[in-house]
């Protein structure tokens, strides 16, 4: 029995060396590491094996982009919901991305609430009084432009009636009494309408002065109004970051603010002193009018110019027109080749495409609104996003 014991002893040794010495003589062992005998692969690395790779890659970017798209409709839902609060508040970046560079400079000459005052008040004054003096131009030409405006119609229903329209006189006269029809049975929808609107102006009232209030300590103080917001709410480690993020969203808001408003102001006063030439009743008015539709790129101008065809039409007839329609593809090609890349192509850095993508989308999420945000919202994430990747790992 001893013998037995000892040569199970002497030969179970053996018996493993053996198999080590099969092992290392490139045999396979016969259960993989880890791995359980008889067990299989599970099935998801058999749905691993079956997937190309570029499919994995595209599914994982699709549910991210999908995240992303439901924070993005979740952020507009919100605004959505407290629009006035929204509106007023971008209005106040919008004044104190403007009004900031002159509160600064006067910052220097007085004390710094004076300085804003000043600033606040005397750009408060020179607007009400642009508005006053366009007021005063229509109501001193209100008889004259009455009649121009009937002669106007005469000659545009001569005009109607030559080729290519060949309209004939009963049949404008069918379209006229259709309108005054229209507005007869419709007048006290039409009431009602303008009552709604007479609420949406005391809505945009509160919503300018909630903008003017908020102006008042954006321009003053908005640095601490930032450093406190980040202190209460973001982590010590993460405020960098964030700080790096605020600074680039302003200076991309304040740059496209600035920019705009030069590319707007440019393209009134050289559509004032074009419709002055021609002699196009209400020059001013829609002068006014372009520098305001010129916030709205790609879309805004050519609108606001088709008004003042219209009006140059029924005051001055089809050449003055045409001649104004003229004017609308030369101040597109100015403002689209010389004005958009000589004074914005340093604040913002997108593809003309996406610019018109973005305005698209903005006016179907918010209208009008949309419009105008749209593209200073892409800018400014587009701008951090670029600032923050820049970042070392």
């Amino acid at each position: 029995m001893e013998t037995e014991s000892a040569g199970g002893r002497v030969g179970g040794p053996g018996r493993r060396a053996g198999r080590r010495r099969r092992t290392a003589l490139g045999s396979r062992p016969p259960h993989p590491r880890g791995r359980p005998a008889g067990a299989r692969p599970g099935p998801d690395a058999a749905v691993a094996v079956r997937i190309v790779p570029w499919l994995r890659i595209t599914a994982a970017y699709a549910w991210r982009l999908l995240l992303v798209g439901a924070v993005v409709y979740g952020v507009f839902t919100v605004l959505g919901l407290f629009q006035l609060i929204a509106v007023a508040l971008f209005l106040a970046l919008v004044v104190t991305s403007v009004l900031r560079p002159l509160a600064d400079l006067l910052g220097r000459l007085v004390p710094r609430p004076l300085s804003v005052a000043a600033a606040l008040v005397g750009s408060l004054l020179a607007l009400l009084s642009l508005f006053a003096l366009v007021g005063n131009a229509v109501a001193s030409e209100s008889a004259t432009l009455a009649g121009e405006f009937r002669g106007g119609v005469h000659r545009i229903e001569l005009w109607l009636q030559h080729p290519p329209f060949r309209l004939s006189p009963g049949r404008l006269s069918a379209l006229e009494n259709q309108v005054t029809n229209y507005l007869d049975s419709h007048r006290s929808k039409l009431l009602s309408s303008a009552v709604t609107q007479l609420g949406r102006v005391v809505e945009l009232v509160t919503g300018g002065a909630l903008a003017l209030f908020a102006s008042v300590f954006f321009i003053h103080s908005g640095e601490r109004l930032w450093a406190w917001a980040r202190d209460q709410l973001v982590p010590s480690g993460a405020r960098k970051a964030w700080d790096k993020a605020g600074s680039t969203a302003w200076r991309t808001f304040a740059g496209y603010t600035r920019g705009i408003i030069i590319v707007a102001a440019t393209n009134a006063v050289l559509v004032g002193i074009a419709l002055l030439v021609l002699r196009v009743p209400l020059a001013l008015p829609l002068a006014l009018l372009e520098f305001f539709a010129a916030f709205v790129p790609l879309v805004g101008s050519p609108v606001a110019l088709a008004v003042a065809t219209v009006v140059a039409l029924a005051g001055r007839g089809p050449l003055t027109a045409l001649a104004v329609l003229a004017l609308i593809v030369v101040i597109g090609q100015f403002e689209g080749h010389v004005l958009h890349p000589l004074v914005l192509s340093w604040a913002v850095r997108l593809h003309p495409l996406a610019v018109a993508v973005s305005v698209i989308a903005g006016s179907i999420v918010g209208g009008v609104i949309g419009a105008v945000v749209a593209v200073p919202f892409v800018s400014v994430v587009w701008a951090v996003l670029r600032a923050l990747r820049t970042d070392p790992p």
